[in-house]
């Protein structure tokens, strides 16, 4: 490589200095000469004062007696030599174009062969190098992690069973013997499944800082190119190079980017990844042993990874990393702000108790943001009310403070989430209110925040039928008080009917229908797979089931509408604190609710007790489309 820079600096190099000796050789000559006149030339020659001239084509440069320069172009006379012979002047003559503007126009004429012959020189020996980037297509991208900042399985909460399964892979690399006295052999492969922001990858990076074996990690991506073959030439590439430094592991991050069903793609055409496929499948369980190299894989959509891939023998063990309890959630806080000033009323286990459904990236991001308004406000450390509003502007979004709401939509959106308070109150099995809001966070106009007490481990019949009651409680209310309805409501409807699907179609909860499932998780379609297939069922069976989907919507919105006109007084009074307040929480409602009154506004100013929540209900949205927030 550095001869061909050498070769290409020295080629440059001669094209300058010749371009500039050239330029001032000619131009120091010129400089200091005389421009003469052909006229004055011969009066000068017939009066004896020249010496010598130099005649090259039409120029004639030359020196009088004194040594002055000169130079003048002279027209076609034949008798000028004979003339400049009998003054006696000496004569030179020379050819036009001399050897050094030869060299120089053939220098320019080759200059274009001998660039590219460099270039072609340059990367040939980059190419035959060691650190070779230009013609390594098919070298592997796996990239050998160093511990400089290591991470392990302190660093790594709310996921013991995980962590269990792969201390026994990082034990049987650092002491096989225990193993194979029983006969046991070491697994090939594990595959990490789980929900996105689990602490997959991170696992995989405490298994690198746990084990003192080397770790090479690769993102499934990496083998996809354009180029045909490329893919199973960097597996090849990959495997060797893990062998060189057996025993390791080898971590694949997503692997569904190459790894999903062969035949699936539209066309059914053998396409690149297939090929790259099949190569991981013969390196990882084929003719050639790989003793000492432990494939570790992550993804989040199992469901399409192909069935050979999942055998016994290549991902002997399947990890599931699922969402946190109220127990890993607490964990995953208490390492999130192990290096975070927190206040005195922060309590984590009363944060963990309160987000139900919250993956390990969800705590992270919420204890930053929370860090984040703390600083802003010039605070020395995290205190609950940054917890809160945190939680809140992570589920909801931040607030709308400089939009304007008129007096209208303010009450429409009090007493459209008064509804959905009341009728949650009244259902046995839904999570008490925690907090009330009418002040606009993004496309939402305001919510309702629930606490849940608990995270459920299954969802009963009656809970989904009074959660459709919940949701349709902010639409009856409108239609109630206001003997109108606003396009606040879409979410709600969307949430609703969702929920009435999967009852009828997934869950069999319908005795119309009976206990089967129809049709596939419309959330989980794979393209290549799933394109081509029908519904699974006749359209008989396509309208029963929206009529059973209408049945249970129109009977959770009677019962919506019998306890909001059940307790229309209640509704009255919720919504009148709210469009005086903007905010109550869920002690205040539940005062509201038992008839008692609050103090005047401006002089309750104690914050809620209680930490944020994990579900919303929005209402009247700036826009018709509102987000999904999960309960």
């Amino acid at each position: 490589m550095r001869a061909g820079k050498s070769i290409i600096v020295w080629l440059v190099a001669i094209v300058l200095l010749t371009s500039l000796m050239n330029m001032f050789g000619e131009g120091s000559a010129r400089a200091t000469a005389e421009n003469l006149a052909f006229s004055d030339f011969m009066k000068d020659v017939e009066g004896k004062r020249i010496s010598e001239v130099t005649i090259t084509g039409a120029e004639i440069s030359g020196s009088y007696l004194d040594g002055h320069k000169f130079y003048t172009y002279a027209p076609e006379d034949p008798t000028m030599v004979e003339t400049l012979r009998n003054s006696g002047v000496k004569v030179t003559a020379k050819p036009e174009g001399s050897a050094a503007g030869t060299f120089w126009s053939v220098l320019i004429s080759w200059f274009p062969m001998i660039l590219l012959i460099g270039v072609w020189v340059y990367f040939m020996r980059q190419a035959s190098s060691g650190n070779n980037k230009a013609m390594s297509f098919g070298k592997s991208r796996a990239r050998l992690i160093e511990n400089t900042k290591k991470v392990t399985f302190a660093d790594v909460a709310g996921a013991d069973e995980s962590k269990q399964e792969l201390e026994e892979v990082i034990d049987f690399l650092k002491d096989p013997s225990k193993f194979q006295r029983l006969g046991g052999k070491i697994p090939k492969g594990v595959l990490l499944v789980g929900p996105p922001g689990t602490g997959k990858t991170l696992l995989a990076k405490a298994v690198a800082g746990e084990a003192n074996v080397p770790f090479f990690s690769i993102s499934g991506s990496d083998f996809v190119e354009m180029f045909v073959g490329v893919g199973a030439s960097r597996v090849r590439d990959m495997f060797a190079q893990a062998k060189k430094n057996a025993p390791c592991l080898l971590f694949i991050d997503e692997i569904d980017a190459v790894g999903r069903h062969r035949g699936a793609g539209l066309g059914g055409g053998n396409d690149e990844r297939e090929q790259t496929l099949n190569q991981l499948l013969v390196e990882m369980d084929g003719f050639n042993s790989n003793e000492g190299v432990i494939v570790i894989a992550a993804t989040n959509r199992a469901d399409i990874l192909d069935k050979a891939l999942l055998r016994p023998g290549r991902f002997d063990r399947q990890v599931y990393v699922g969402l946190p309890d109220v127990k890993g959630r607490e964990e995953i806080l208490r390492v999130h702000t192990k290096n975070k000033p927190l206040g005195p009323d922060v309590s984590l286990k009363t944060i963990a108790k309160s987000t139900a459904g919250f993956s390990g990236a969800d705590l992270e991001n919420l204890v930053n943001e929370a860090a984040l308004l703390a600083a802003r406000k010039g605070k020395k450390a995290i205190t609950e009310p940054e917890i809160e509003e945190a939680s809140i502007k992570v589920v909801a979004g931040p607030e709308k403070k400089s939009r304007v709401v008129t007096d209208a939509e303010k009450r429409l959106t009090s007493y459209h989430e008064a509804g959905h308070a009341i009728t949650g109150y009244f259902c046995k099995t839904h999570d008490p209110v925690h907090q009330i809001s009418i002040i606009p966070r993004g496309s939402a106009g305001g919510f309702t925040m629930y606490l849940p007490e608990k995270d459920p481990s299954y969802v009963t019949k009656t809970a989904m039928n009074e959660n459709i009651v919940c949701l349709l409680g902010g639409r009856v209310a409108e239609q109630l008080v206001l003997d109108d309805i606003s396009t606040g409501a879409s979410n709600d409807l969307q949430r609703a009917t969702d929920t009435a699907r999967a009852m009828v179609t997934r869950y069999g909860f319908s005795e119309r229908m009976g206990p089967v499932v129809y049709g596939t998780d419309p959330g989980e379609t794979f393209l290549g797979r799933d394109f081509g297939q029908g519904k699974g069922y006749s359209e008989n069976t396509a309208s029963e089931i929206d009529n059973e989907i209408r049945d249970i919507m129109d009977e959770s919105y009677e019962t919506a509408r019998r306890i909001l006109t059940e307790h229309m007084t209640e509704l009255h009074r919720v919504a009148g604190v709210l469009m005086e307040r903007e905010k109550i929480s869920g002690e205040e409602f539940d005062a509201l609710m038992k008839g008692e009154n609050l103090a005047p506004f401006g002089l309750d100013t104690p914050a809620p007790a209680a930490a944020p929540a994990s579900a919303e209900q929005p209402a009247a949205p700036e826009q018709p489309s509102e987000p999904s927030d999960e309960n």
